[in-house]
């Protein structure tokens, strides 16, 4: 009787935890919605539990805005977000794959070598990197934001773990005696086992691409080019007389749907991964 008790006490526990977790992470959220929804004059007076009716208002003074692009903004995130996400996970996978189902000398050199690039942070080799692109005339384009996923130590480092334990050389060996080729393999065997994997990395780097700051702000100049975060705080920066807290709001909340909706689609693959059932050896 007691240990039923205890455990279901400790349950009661857990889901009060849970729910504190759930409305701390949801409140900062309710209320980003809620201060789209008021005018700057509503904003101005305070906080505020219930929405406004200005939501509306707000979205198309932000989108008649003709010094801020809103909509080209959210076109230019998506497109650097999008292809990042897709090269980042498909290239880290391929070379998690080929470090792991690979003997050559250099393989342990190869793997710290990449280990060694992950502690080096982005501003250190950033003044070195507007050079590079300048000179080879990429500067205001969105190359330079979406070229250098490829190669991502951190990524890759998460693939090469996901693929110690769940993939097993026996079943390389087979693909290759029944004749498959190599990418063959990656492509029809590998990929889809990494899938789970392949998700969570998928989310995590559309998130960071679109959240992604400083690289924009270093190589981006033109209005029509710039994404998200730079809108946001050209936004912000601006003219105080012309400064309206409810486009901000309004914009912030925009430029997080994408976000939710990347989620929505992935997330079945995170959850599935969890009961999939992997070839043992």
């Amino acid at each position: 009787m007691k240990s039923n008790k205890a455990h279901r006490l400790q349950t009661v526990l857990a889901y009060v935890v849970l729910v504190i977790l759930s409305f701390l992470c949801l409140f900062f959220f309710y209320i980003l919605i809620v201060n789209a929804t008021r005018s700057h004059a509503d904003l101005q007076k305070g906080f505020s539990a219930l929405p406004g009716g200005y939501f509306l208002e707000n979205l198309k003074n932000v989108a008649n805005d003709g010094s801020f692009p809103m909509f080209r903004g959210i076109i230019n995130s998506l497109i650097v977000s999008t292809c990042t996400a897709a090269l980042c996970t498909y290239f880290s996978s391929l070379t998690a794959y080929g470090l792991y189902a690979y003997d050559f000398k250099a393989k342990k050199i190869a793997f710290t070598f990449i280990m060694a690039i992950l502690v080096m942070p982005t501003q250190v080799t950033a003044m070195g990197f507007l050079r590079l692109i300048t000179n080879m005339g990429l500067y205001d384009s969105l190359v330079p934001l979406i070229i250098p996923s490829i190669a991502s130590p951190a990524v890759f480092y998460f693939m090469y773990s996901y693929l110690q334990s769940s993939l097993p050389l026996s079943l390389v060996e087979a693909a290759r005696i029944d004749g498959s080729g190599e990418f063959m393999t990656f492509n029809r065997i590998v990929l889809p086992i990494m899938k789970p994997a392949i998700a969570v990395q998928a989310i995590f780097t559309f998130v960071g691409a679109w959240n992604n700051y400083f690289v924009p702000a270093l190589v981006i100049q033109s209005k029509d080019k710039m994404t998200v975060p730079i809108l946001i705080a050209t936004l912000r920066g601006a003219d105080y007389m012309n400064f309206d807290m409810g486009k901000i709001y309004t914009m912030i909340m925009v430029a997080i749907v994408p976000i939710i909706l990347v989620y929505l689609l992935l997330s079945k693959y995170i959850i599935a991964g969890i009961t999939l059932g992997g070839v043992k050896e």
